[in-house]
């Protein structure tokens, strides 16, 4: 796979993670982002024996987007403490089926969601863990006749498959997402989610960096339009919210 870079330093490097790329090794025999990063800067900076590479946040296989990860253990460890003290904003564009209201600018989702194990699957659950997003409509869409709603999220938590079952158990699976009860659209497994937006303070300068990369693949491609304000540096760059 060819790695887009957005931005590397001594300390972290954030780059984009296509759909169908594991974040990390897994049981599936499928590149992972991890890997692929390591090589990259062992070629790079001809660095001998291991390389060291520190995953701080994960985004689903079928899932693209901005991805940090950190370079030494202790940006490693300064990056998850800003994950805990809500910090870190991670922005999603997705495509759900369904018409949602446009009137109102911002809508938030809250559910208790539990993970099965054995399914990896996730359910709304009353002895699950608290799920909490943010999100605002953007636009009513058609794609191949399925009539959705392109909608752009903000995560206050971020819970296993969150926003896929948070949506789907309304009634508004994302694109494609048949885990979840969406009709078939595709025949690859991309679903209609991409991890648009990154802001978080810098582990070293504590400088907030902000980091952006458009949707790719063929469920956003008509709708480029809609997206591209929402890619600048100062759109919401007071919003901190993990």
């Amino acid at each position: 796979m060819e790695l887009k870079v957005l931005y590397e330093d001594n300390h972290v490097i954030v780059c984009v993670k296509p759909p169908g790329i594991l974040s990390q090794k897994g049981s599936k025999p499928l590149p992972d982002m991890l890997t692929e990063i390591k090589s990259y800067l062992k070629e790079k900076y001809s660095k001998p024996g291991n390389v060291f590479l520190g995953l701080v946040h994960r985004l689903d296989l079928n899932v693209g987007g901005v991805m940090v990860f950190a370079r030494t253990s202790k940006a490693a460890s300064r990056l998850s403490q800003a994950i805990r003290e809500g910090q870190f904003c991670k922005s999603y564009f997705a495509l759900v089926e369904g018409s949602l209201s446009l009137l109102n600018p911002v809508e938030m989702l809250s559910d208790e969601l539990k993970k099965d194990l054995e399914e990896h699957i996730a359910s709304v659950d009353s002895s699950g863990k608290t799920a909490i997003l943010k999100y605002e409509s953007l636009a009513h869409v058609t794609w191949q006749k399925q009539k959705g709603t392109l909608v752009e999220i903000t995560l206050v938590t971020g819970r296993f498959h969150q926003i896929r079952i948070q949506f789907a158990s309304r009634g508004h699976p994302l694109f494609n997402d048949r885990k979840y009860g969406a009709s078939a659209l595709l025949k690859t497994n991309d679903i209609g989610l991409w991890a648009y937006r990154l802001q978080f303070p810098h582990p070293i300068t504590r400088e907030i960096q902000f980091f952006s990369f458009a949707p790719e693949g063929p469920l956003f491609s008509p709708y480029k339009k809609q997206i591209e304000p929402y890619l600048t540096s100062d759109y919401r760059t007071g919003d901190n919210d993990q």
